[in-house]
């Protein structure tokens, strides 16, 4: 199933309040955000899957990657000091959008990735986030490994 399409199911069932940024130019501008997240960034997929069990040392990175990791710091940065007075969330209060990029939160991590302090702080806040919490301790509880 499509991503967006969950986000929309998702959006249309919520029972804990809105799952996109309530003001319309910060809703606009999550959607953009994901459905770029949701189409683009192939080299970095390929390159580093998402393994939450991983953690690697920095190593050198394809330049393919290393401009898929620079626009999503660039989306991170813009959205972080736009909306950082409302909170440690892509659009200050958690939404969709952290939804769509902590999977790339875990691939910058796994594979220790230099990101700008902003950032790593984005990072550490997904981290944080409960619902998170809780999917790293079920994906710890894996026991196939695949070795990439």
């Amino acid at each position: 199933m499509d991503s967006m399409s969950i986000f929309e199911f998702a959006t249309e069932n919520s029972q804990n309040g809105p799952m996109w940024p309530e003001e319309k130019y910060a809703r606009a501008h999550a959607r953009s955000i994901c459905a770029e997240m949701h189409a683009g960034f192939a080299a970095l997929r390929e390159y580093i899957p998402m393994n939450m069990s991983r953690l690697d040392p920095p190593a050198p990175i394809p330049s393919d990657v290393q401009n898929d990791i620079d626009r999503i710091l660039e989306i991170w940065s813009d959205c972080r000091k736009k909306y950082q007075a409302d909170g440690p969330y892509l659009f200050g209060k958690l939404s969709l959008a952290d939804a769509a990029f902590a999977p790339v939160a875990v691939r910058f991590r796994s594979r220790s990735v230099p990101v700008p302090e902003l950032c790593a702080a984005y990072i550490d806040a997904i981290y944080q986030q409960p619902d998170f919490i809780r999917w790293k301790m079920d994906a710890d509880k894996e026991t196939w490994v695949i070795d990439q």
